[in-house]
Order: structure tokens, then sequence, then C-alpha cells
């Protein structure tokens, strides 16, 4: 599922920063009704590649329309419901609901088509990131797994939705060295991520409350964190929520479609065609 058109440039928040700030840049994105574009290809993911993309997605109860099915190549997406749930539905042949703390990972490879919308009524909150895959997967074969939330490994109050933290391990196999975390604190509480020596990309956006890092992080914005391989403290001003990635660098271009990112121009072309494609199929299916 995604939202908005993909690739729009946002501004950026300048502050004055605290002498001991690991920032290198912060934001607070785009807002288009329930969705905030906090990264894009275009913008803070070439910054945090193989990051490239991310909403926070929040309808704060209000009834908002469903998303139809869409394409992607080149990418994986990682859909997590924080709060409330989301329909589902793929080319891969899945349908379902993910309810709150469940995951949708869509590994789109050489095209897939998935969309969705909103549950079961009331509050929809949650994030949706995309990856951008290494040359020997981004025209491979799609694979979706959607995940309930008693089998995502959490270790304290991290949730690993990709990769390794401590003693828990995603069984999502991850397209490059990298991980992906929601975290839950309550107020007053602290807790340390210490990055693996090589990821020396880092980010995390808050979902709900606020943490200091020291500087101080609130609902709805992304942080950029300088490469360092050393440990990043939260400590909680209020319940809080966030998710974090940290990686080793996507050493590869970025090659823009409208929903695809790719590492070549030729690598986008044939994606672009594969997706026309299965585009034909839904449309004989009646589903487009």
């Amino acid at each position: 599922m995604s939202y908005m058109k993909s690739h729009a440039k946002m501004d950026t928040t300048s502050m004055r920063q605290n002498p001991l700030s690991r920032i290198a840049r912060r934001t607070r994105g785009q807002s288009q009704g329930p969705v905030t574009r906090l990264m894009s290809p275009s913008d803070f993911g070439r910054l945090l590649k193989p990051f490239v993309f991310l909403d926070l997605i929040d309808n704060q109860g209000k009834p908002f329309s469903g998303f139809g099915l869409h394409p992607h190549s080149g990418i994986a997406t990682l859909t997590y419901i924080a709060e409330g749930s989301v329909r589902y539905e793929d080319t891969n042949g899945a349908t379902g609901l993910l309810p709150a703390g469940a995951l949708e990972w869509m590994r789109a490879g050489g095209g897939v088509w998935h969309g969705g919308g909103a549950g079961e009524p009331g509050r929809t909150r949650g994030f949706q990131l995309w990856i951008a895959l290494p040359p020997e997967l981004e025209l491979g074969t799609s694979e979706s797994v959607y995940l309930a939330p008693g089998v995502i490994p959490h270790d304290g109050p991290a949730r690993v939705l990709l990769g390794s933290y401590g003693t828990a391990t995603s069984s999502i196999r991850a397209p490059s060295p990298l991980n992906y975390l929601a975290v839950r604190l309550k107020a007053g509480e602290r807790w340390s991520y210490q990055p693996p020596a090589e990821h020396t990309v880092l980010w995390t956006a808050i979902g709900m409350g606020s943490v200091l890092v020291p500087d101080e992080l609130q609902q709805g914005e992304l942080v950029a964190f300088k490469a360092s391989s050393a440990a990043i403290e939260f400590e909680a001003q209020s319940d809080a929520e966030l998710v974090l990635g940290s990686a080793i660098p996507h050493d590869y271009d970025l090659v823009l479609g409208s929903h695809s990112v790719h590492t070549s121009s030729e690598a986008l072309r044939e994606a672009e065609a594969r997706i026309s494609a299965i585009q034909t199929r839904l449309i004989q299916q009646s589903r487009l």
C-alpha cells in the first residue's frame, strides 16, 4: 500500500542544535489527509538509502477511503500497524486484515501490485517503509509475508520488524544488512540502541509522544543521525512510540519510476514491462 505520489520533495526543519546533538537533519514532512510523507527517494531517501521512503499514517479516527491495487518494483515495502487495522490484497493471491501490531512485507522484485485501506472503524495508525533492493533482487520474484503480532520477536521494548537486535531476530530475510525496529516506551523510560559497527545509516521517526536524544523529538518528526557507531539513548518524555532503522549504505544509484526504485534505467524499463503485463491481466479479471 502506498498513499501519495512517491517522489515529492519536502521542506526540512533547521534548528539550533544542542552541542551534544547527533542529528544531521530533521523534518516534519508533508501531510495530505491521514498520511504524512516523511521520507521520499528524492530527498531523505538519498541520504538514508537503502531506506528510501517513509509514510506516517494516522486517520485520527476519521473515515478515509481505501487504496486500490497499484504497482511496485525494485523495492520492498514494510507496513507496520501500531493501532487499528488495515485491509490488504496483492497479486500473489493474499487477502486479509492486519490488526494492531502486525506487519505486511512485500518484496516487489521485478513487479507486483498490491493495495488495501482502513480496516475496522476507528483510529488507524502506523508506518509504511520502502527499502531499495540490490541488483541481484531488484528484478527477482516478488514475495509477500504477513505476520501476526504474536510472531514478531522482541527484545525489551523493541519489536524487531527486520534484522536483529539483542536476543531477537526477524523471520523475514532482509534484502541487505539492516535493522528496522518498532519501540514503545513509557513516560520516563530510557532505552539505548547500539548500531552494528558497519551500520553508518541511522534514523528514527516518532509515531506518538515525545523523546529526548538529547534533542527533543516529537510526534510526526523524522531525524537522520550523523554517521557513528556510538549508541543512541532515548528518554521518553511521555508514553511514546517510534520506529528506528540502521543499515550499511546502499551503494547504488536511485533510478525512479512512478512507484518504483531501481539501480539502473535498464532494470526500470524491464520492470515497467512486467508491471504492464500484470495490469493487463488484472483488467481481464475485472480487478481494475
